[in-house]
């Protein structure tokens, strides 16, 4: 267990954080590890569940985790099979099913909220379990998004099983990928699941793209990254980085290998923004995600831009 002062708006919020919180889990090959952070005083606490990246941990995304935590939410973060920490094979019998698999962690960090309420010492009494967030970036992305309501496609071009949690009721979407397609071979032969239908997504939820994000996987461009927003029902709003590529300005962490636009200004944009559209989302009275959008709109010289229906 750590204690830290965010260095941001909140920097005077100290935020504690608890690891490894072992959650049960029959026949994943392993239990599920997660990280929970809190605000060490205060109540009536919003939970986001947090879905990283391809290869990365529970111990990654210090940068939205620690602000989202100093700002009031109870941040849980599991490590997926996929992290490097694990680090299963690709011939794992496992990985054909490991994006099912990633959507079955966030679901049992929901069903095992009494455990991550538990883990950290003072947290119990204090958490508001009515009103429950998911986020991700990139493979997590996904990950979240089929909680709000986004389905697989299978071969045939039927969307499959419906994995919606009514207890999620909104969600912040980083870099999630857009339809199937524009795949790229190599994402057609290895990565079949990377066909969304995104006609269900009826949840409240921010996506969050970069205007210099191009993908690998796909044969189109950094607009790729918008059909999550284009092709799912409202309300949703899409925040436009400008400038921003996959890292989005380096979300993953600070100085960090996979950074290739490091923009602290950019990831201080998003933290606030994305703060003020999870408040807005799970307290309607909330007038914070208004105000956010109003004043990026307003800036001389902005960083992005917000478009909602």
């Amino acid at each position: 267990m750590s204690a830290s002062n965010t260095a941001n708006a909140s920097a005077t919020t100290t935020v504690i954080s608890a690891k490894p919180v072992i959650l049960p889990a029959p026949g994943r090959g392993e239990d599920l590890q997660v990280r929970v952070s809190a605000p060490a005083t205060g109540g009536d606490l919003p939970v986001l569940v947090f879905s990283h990246g391809f290869g990365w941990s529970m111990n990654g995304y210090a940068p939205l985790a620690d602000y989202w935590a100093a700002n009031g939410f109870v941040v849980v973060q599991p490590t997926h099979l996929d992290s490097r920490s694990i680090g299963m094979p690709h011939e794992d019998p496992r990985f054909p099913r490991i994006w099912r698999i990633r959507v079955e962690d966030l679901v049992r960090v929901l069903d095992g909220l009494d455990t991550v309420e538990s883990s950290v010492p003072g947290l119990a009494g204090r958490v508001d379990r009515s009103r429950i967030a998911v986020a991700g970036h990139s493979w997590g992305a996904q990950t979240a998004s089929t909680l709000l309501g986004a389905r697989v496609v299978d071969a045939d071009g039927v969307p499959g099983e419906d994995m919606t949690d009514p207890r999620v009721t909104a969600g912040v979407l980083l870099a999630l990928t857009g339809l199937g397609d524009s795949l790229t071979p190599f994402a057609i032969e290895h990565l079949p699941f990377m066909r969304p239908s995104f006609d269900g997504m009826n949840a409240p939820a921010l996506i969050v793209a970069g205007d210099h994000d191009q993908s690998q996987l796909s044969t189109r461009g950094p607009d790729w990254f918008t059909d999550p927003y284009t092709y799912s029902p409202g309300p949703k709003s899409l925040l436009t980085l400008y400038g921003a590529e996959h890292s989005l300005g380096g979300i993953p962490g600070y100085e960090v290998a996979e950074t290739t636009d490091e923009s602290p200004a950019r990831v201080a944009l998003l933290q606030r923004l994305s703060t003020a559209f999870l408040r807005s989302a799970l307290s309607p009275e909330d007038t914070s995600w208004k105000a956010a959008a109003a004043a990026l709109d307003e800036d001389a010289d902005p960083l992005g831009k917000v478009q909602s229906k």
